[in-house]
Formats: structure tokens, sequence, C-alpha cells
């Protein structure tokens, strides 16, 4: 343990304000989990914590919440607490101090989070079986299932995570009351489901958390776009439905959790697009409509315009089958297209959805291999891949043409790009400036 957390806890002791370790570092730290961030419960009240310690932060002071910086760490000290009715879904009517550790335990989530540590007599307090239900990897609701998450309309996403993120089920009651509180769910803001989802995909079993969601009837609040996907087979390429061909996809993804909802996301308009009898489907333009339809979906969880960008462009770009006989400007047009700051990001989604396949995985991953060796060959001849790479800009151009500034100067720029792509040896001051009138005419 932490000096400075030990300090916290023995000052207040010292106060006769008995003060424990609470929460999930507890939970991690019996797990044998590096611990996040540290939280101590306490008899003293909110202000006798800011009187004790010189540096103190108000972080939540009105239900209770101190947070104490002491020795470069910051240690949210919270007074024993009971609370009223959650009319919002999220945050409690009003709280009432009290003066017991187990009646504060008593109002958390689940009970791997409801243990505390008596840091001065070095024992485990576990009111409620915490302990034994991390032996038999379970997370279980603190009391009554119902009760917990009609209180916190987050609750049931965080017991998804939790069970996602430690490898755990989620015991058969608890599991059992999502469904009942989803209209309690539906309060909560849409930043904290995309912060919960993200978690999830983040970690080491993000199909299995996407799994829970569907069983538990949350996939249906957040993504409902992906059951459409269930039982809708593809063809003979392809040994999974749509949405377990998702889930394969995710298993074998490796990134940060942005891209593993690009990848998640990929084929989400597969259903829509279908043609042609089952088993023999063709999904033309699929890419496009799934980045349609992910383009919504990043909308209505407030994903910022760059996590968008990155995610529709590479859901845009993941259907490139490479043929040796393309051009080197197809190449240039091709990584144009992706970007060169998205580029691994694509090749490592592309490399995912062939073994998300379940079939033909060697030569898809052979094709990519040999399209990746393409690029390096082609990108180390100092490729323009923009506009502001030409080695004339839009003065140069209204200067040639002698016009004002104004769309023409950018359509004129846009057509010498297309030209270097294909002919690189162009991009010179003087053969782009030869170019301009013929491009403008």
């Amino acid at each position: 343990m932490p000096g400075p957390v030990r300090e916290i806890v023995q000052r207040l002791d010292r106060r006769d304000r008995p003060a424990f370790v609470v929460g999930g570092v507890v939970r991690d730290l019996l797990l044998g989990r590096k611990p996040g961030d540290w939280d101590v419960a306490t008899l003293a009240r909110p202000e006798e914590v800011c009187e004790e310690f010189e540096k103190t932060v108000p972080t939540g002071i009105a239900h209770g919440t101190v947070t104490v910086i002491l020795g470069g760490f910051s240690v949210e000290v919270t007074t024993f607490r009971g609370e009223g009715k959650y009319s919002d879904g999220r945050h409690p009517d009003g709280v009432v101090f009290l003066d017991s550790l187990t009646e504060d335990l008593k109002r958390r989530d689940f009970t791997v989070n409801a243990i505390a540590i008596d840091v001065a007599k070095k024992t485990i307090i576990d009111p409620f079986g915490g302990q034994r239900d991390l032996k038999r990897r379970l997370i279980r609701a603190v009391g009554d299932a119902r009760e917990r998450f009609n209180e916190d309309g987050l609750r049931p996403l965080r017991a998804v995570r939790l069970a996602s993120i430690l490898g755990f089920k989620i015991e058969k009651e608890t599991l059992a009351a999502i469904p009942a509180s989803l209209a309690i769910f539906r309060k909560v803001a849409p930043e904290r489901v995309r912060e919960e989802l993200l978690k999830i995909l983040g970690g080491p079993n993000p199909d299995r958390g996407v799994e829970l969601l569907r069983l538990s009837g949350l996939l249906t609040e957040i993504i409902p776009e992906l059951l459409e996907g269930i039982g809708f087979f593809q063809n003979r390429f392809h040994r999974f439905d749509v949405y377990r061909h998702a889930l394969e996809c995710l298993r074998h993804s490796r990134g940060d959790s942005v891209f593993r909802l690009a990848v998640l996301l990929h084929d989400i308009g597969k259903p829509r697009t279908a043609a042609g009898p089952e088993r023999e489907r063709t999904f033309y333009q699929h890419e496009r409509v799934s980045a349609e339809m992910a383009g919504a979906i990043l909308s209505r969880l407030r994903f910022s315009n760059e996590d968008r960008r990155r995610i529709v462009t590479l859901i845009q770009n993941h259907m490139v089958h490479y043929d040796p006989g393309w051009s080197d400007g197809a190449v240039r047009r091709l990584v144009r297209r992706i970007g060169l700051d998205l580029l691994d990001d694509a090749f490592r989604m592309q490399q995912a959805d062939v073994q998300g396949r379940g079939k033909l995985v060697e030569s898809g991953i052979s094709n990519l291999r040999r399209l990746r060796a393409r690029i390096r060959k082609v990108l180390k001849q100092d490729a323009v891949l923009k506009v502001t790479d030409l080695a004339i800009d839009g003065r140069k151009v209204m200067e040639i043409l002698k016009i004002q500034p104004g769309p023409v100067v950018g359509k004129v720029l846009d057509s010498l790009l297309e030209h270097v792509l294909d002919h690189p040896e162009d991009n010179t001051p003087e053969n782009l400036s030869r170019l301009v009138p013929i491009y403008h005419v």
C-alpha cells in the first residue's frame, strides 16, 4: 500500500475517525491485479477531512467526498453514507452520513466492490461475501439486484464491463435483473455509456463483452443495429453469420478501443445490402452503408469528430483485395483515401476481417502481405498523396490563369493531383505550370 494512502488512514484514525481502504482497489489487490485509484471511506465528515489535510479538493463535498492530495497521490476520501432515491437514475437525490462502515458498503453496486481493508488491524472486512464471489469468479449485486440497478442506471453496463474485463460470469439473479432496469438505463447520458463501452472493447475479452451486452438486453439499447446480423448468413466465403463474424473479428483484433469499435461495426450494413440466395449472397456497397450506419451510431454516443473520422474512414476502406496488376497510381490512390496516419490501422483491420471469416484465411493474409509490400515500395518513391504535396500551390495557379480566389483553383489543384498520382515525375514547378491551362480547360 502506498505510503500516502496509509498516512491518510492513520491520521484519520488518530482523530478517532476510523478510515478504511475500499472499492475497486481492494478487489484488484485481492486478484493480484495492478490497483488503480485509491479510495478511503471514513467516519470523518468532509469538513474534518479538510481540517486534517493541507491540500484538499471538494470533489463532491455535497455527497461527502473530498480528494486529499498527499505525497503525489490523489485519494478520494468519502464519509460513510446512505443514499436516498435516484430520481435521475444516476445520482442520489440526497445522502445521509452514517456511523457504520457496513451500512456504507451496503449501498455499493457489487459484492466484489463492497470489501474494505482495515489498515491498522491488517484485516479484510467483507460483510457481503465479496471474497467468495472473487473465488467463484462471479459478479453479484449487493442485496437485491433490481434495487441496485434502479438506483443507478449505469450499473447494469458496469456489471457487463467488470465481467468482461475480469473474465467473470454475472450471477444468475443479477443478470436476470438487467432487462427490468432498462428504463432506468435509458436515463444515462450517452457519454457515460460510450466510456463504459470503450472500456469493454479495450479489455482482454471484447467479443465476450459484446455477447454479454446482447444476452442482458443492453445491446438493444446501445447498438441495436448489430442484432440485424444474428442468423444472417453470408456466403461460401464465410463460416459465420454477420453478427458472429463481427465477434470473431473483434476477438482477433489488436489495437485500442476506438479501433476495435471500427472492427465491430465494419460489416454492420451487410443485412441491408444483401442480394441473392442465402449462402450465395453479395453485399455490394456494404462498406459505404456500414460507414453511414456507424456514423449515426457514433453521433448517438457523442464520439468526437476525430474518432468518428477514424472509424468511418476505416470502414469505408476495409474492402480491399490486392491485384498485382494494379498500377502505382492505383496504389497511391488507395493510400490517399485511407491516409498515411490510418494505414497501419487499415491493415490490422483487414487482417482481423480475414481471420474472422473462418475460411480462406491463409490466402487472405498472403494477399494483405503482398499489398503491404507493394505500398512500401511505392511510398519509397516520394509519392505525392495530397494537394499540399504538389510543387505549386493555389497562388501559382491564380497567377498563371490570372483569376481571383474561387472554386476553380481547388478544381485545378485536384486535377493536378490526379495527374501526379499516375505520373509522379511531373511534380515539378515547370511541368505543373505547363499543365495548369490544360486542366483549367
